[in-house]
């Protein structure tokens, strides 16, 4: 009985979508093609790998990834599988070097000349300050130092007030396991914290010098605005902090669980910050 109730709404079905019987019961039975086994499996991959990066990685980056895994793709290829899939990547607006604008005081000159490469670490770091909203607080600050060759993140401080002692502290930090420190260029823009006696005078205790960005050009320091753009890109424009401890636990976790040791760069080869640095370290042993 149950068959036959069954085929009489097979029957129906098939004569309403008018296709034959025949084709609905092959249909039970298709085994997938290996083209489509195939297909599908790379989109898992694809997938895999977009969530690995938090959803943070775009085309370009995953199929760096996927090639380096021993999946050889195109980026092509990557795009129409996320397109398939509905995955966006977060979007990062890319700093673009404009025509030289601006001065610098006699005193305070821009030595760093918006070169960023660098011959090895511990040569060239760059330091800036940032804005962190939280609830309970308001605003908060984030000051970060980045090595320019490797693009490490090597030293950073957060704290409630804008001050110079955290522009020092993140310098401090930075210099913690750093035997030499002796001739490093340090580059800033020319905020208040970063021109105070208190900053100028712990580099001259540690023998570094300072360079300043002109008035009105954050591209000057480039390295590290980019920085704190994809920082807010990837991590604080998403979240919603309550205070500012919650919003240090991110910020740790971004940049010591992600952004040094995970993220990909495409200005080092595709390789992360800390990668970077143990290549130039075992060169140097």
């Amino acid at each position: 009985m149950r068959h036959n109730l069954e085929y009489y709404t097979v029957s129906q079905l098939c004569s309403a979508l008018k296709f034959p019987r025949s084709t609905y019961y092959k249909a039970l039975v298709r085994v997938p093609s290996n083209r489509q086994e195939e297909y599908e499996k790379f989109s898992h991959k694809v997938k895999q790998v977009y969530d690995d990066s938090k959803q943070r990685y775009g085309a370009v980056k995953i199929c760096h990834i996927l090639n380096s895994s021993g999946i050889p793709c195109s980026v092509k290829r990557v795009q129409r599988h996320m397109a398939n899939q509905g995955l966006r990547s977060v979007v990062v607006k890319k700093y673009n070097h404009h025509a030289n604008h601006g001065t610098v005081p006699n005193d305070k000159a821009n030595i760093l000349g918006r070169d960023f490469e660098a011959e090895t670490i511990h040569q060239k770091w760059c330091t800036d300050i940032t804005y962190i909203h939280v609830l309970k607080e308001g605003w908060t600050y984030l000051a970060c130092v980045m090595d320019l060759y490797s693009r490490k993140i090597i030293g950073y401080a957060y704290g409630l007030s804008m001050t110079a002692e955290l522009a020092v502290e993140a310098v401090k930090n930075a210099c913690l396991n750093v035997k030499k420190t002796q001739g490093i260029l340090v580059h800033s823009d020319l905020g208040s914290q970063y021109t105070s006696q208190a900053f100028e005078r712990y580099l001259n205790s540690r023998g570094m010098i300072h360079s300043f960005s002109r008035k009105g050009n954050p591209y000057d320091n480039a390295c590290i605005e980019s920085f704190h753009s994809v920082l807010k890109k990837e991590e604080i424009h998403l979240h919603t902090y309550q205070d500012s401890k919650e919003a240090r636990r991110a910020i740790f976790e971004y940049i010591e669980g992600w952004y040094n040791r995970k993220r990909i760069h495409s200005a080092i080869g595709y390789m992360t910050p800390q990668q970077k640095e143990d290549e130039e370290l075992k060169k140097s042993a």
